[in-house]
């Protein structure tokens, strides 16, 4: 700074003694138009000088007033990164936590800051519809939409967000659009190959949920307890379908075109036999349950063959009463017996299987509450309804 002193001094300086020095003050005459300006060379040099060393010290200021608003700018704009951060790790720990509420008004201050703006709407709409509120959810799910309509491929996790509130409002004919606009990655995604199998079953597309069933059970990682459910499901309705819209026959017919590994597939025979139980369709539903019963060696499946609501299963009761003669005090053989001779209404025989049962030492089947729900039902229909009183509350 000194030294820029001392050289404008000595500017000057040299200004103010040349004119002396040659004795000669120079001049200088500036014609624009009809206006003329008249100034001696010392004066104008003076007049440049000055206004150069002004425009010197406004650069200056300037500068200085420059970076003082950047700096505040950039202080003002990371306090508002930093709150939105903290709203986004908040909002994702209330959803986590199950405060919807809160999470949705956090996720959706972040995602208007800026702050991974695709994961906040996401979280933020799902939320809102676990409160139930479709318009909110609606919202951003329309927010999402316009942040990415710039990107040439949506995010997978974005299409499975929107499938699932889709489904949940039971907007159908839009999830089947979005997902038939993303077919192409079914088979490379086992999260989207699970939406088009619980989409088409609730489209009671039955016959499409099976073709994608068969896929998912070759799918490493899709999760079993799902496929046997969506099975169950699956079948039923189509052996319901062919039921209802066609015939018995047409039923029959079905179930004799399956694999031969699907006619012995548990959940597939749940569904066969559920539905046929329904309509008292005896003949094949005793067919291919008494082999069942005879082997005992598929408990699972007897399990649920004893809750299916059974019109006099007569050869039943015989087979599972012959496994009794050789092993009298079998608690599964005697939750069988107490429970089909329920749906046989015998309900004498049913009280003494299901007395046998508690007095069996099993500690297991004293704690069943299906057992225990049908030995209530079971007296009740005698008239005994204080017996029945005391087993409920027994448990």
């Amino acid at each position: 700074m000194i030294r820029i002193i001392l050289i404008v001094l000595l500017f000057f300086a040299a200004v103010a003694l040349s004119p002396m020095l040659i004795d000669e003050k120079g001049y200088i005459l500036i014609a624009m138009g009809d206006i003329t300006i008249e100034s001696t060379v010392v004066t104008a040099v003076i007049l440049l000088t000055v206004l150069f060393i002004a425009l010197m010290i406004a650069l200056k200021v300037f500068k200085g007033g420059l970076n003082i608003s950047l700096g505040t700018w950039r202080k003002f704009s990371g306090a508002g990164r930093k709150r939105a951060e903290q709203n986004f790790r908040k909002g994702i720990a209330a959803y986590v936590l199950g405060d919807y509420q809160q999470a949705e008004q956090l996720l959706a201050k972040s995602a208007d800051a800026g702050q991974q703006e695709e994961a906040a709407y996401l979280v933020a709409a799902h939320a809102a519809q676990a409160q139930s509120m479709d318009s909110n959810a609606n919202h951003y799910l329309t927010k999402l939409d316009q942040d990415t309509a710039s990107q040439r491929n949506t995010n997978l996790e974005s299409i499975l967000v929107k499938l699932d509130i889709l489904m949940t409002q039971n907007k159908l004919a839009d999830a089947r659009a979005l997902m038939d606009q993303h077919h192409t990655k079914i088979c490379h995604d086992s999260r989207l190959l699970a939406k088009e199998i619980e989409l088409s079953l609730q489209e009671l597309r039955f016959d499409n949920a099976i073709s994608f069933i068969a896929k998912a059970r070759k799918a490493k990682d899709v999760d079993t307890t799902k496929v046997q459910r969506w099975t169950q499901q699956a079948f039923e309705g189509k052996f319901n379908e062919l039921l209802k819209q066609h015939s018995n026959d047409a039923l029959h017919n079905y179930w004799q075109s399956l694999s031969r590994k699907d006619k012995q597939n548990d959940e597939i025979i749940i569904a066969y036999c559920r539905v046929l139980a329904k309509a008292n369709i005896n003949e094949p539903l005793e067919k291919l349950l008494v082999p069942v019963i005879k082997k005992g060696v598929n408990q699972n499946l007897i399990n649920q063959i004893k809750l299916f609501p059974l019109h006099k299963p007569t050869a039943l009761l015989s087979a599972v009463q012959k496994h009794l003669q050789s092993s009298p005090q079998n608690s599964f053989w005697l939750s069988c017996l107490g429970h089909l001779a329920a749906s046989n209404q015998d309900w004498p025989l049913a009280e003494r299987a299901f007395n046998s049962l508690l007095n069996s030492g099993d500690d297991a089947s004293q704690n069943d509450d299906v057992d225990i729900a049908t030995f209530g039902h079971v007296l009740a229909a005698q008239g005994k309804f204080e017996q029945a009183t005391k087993v409920l509350l027994a448990k």
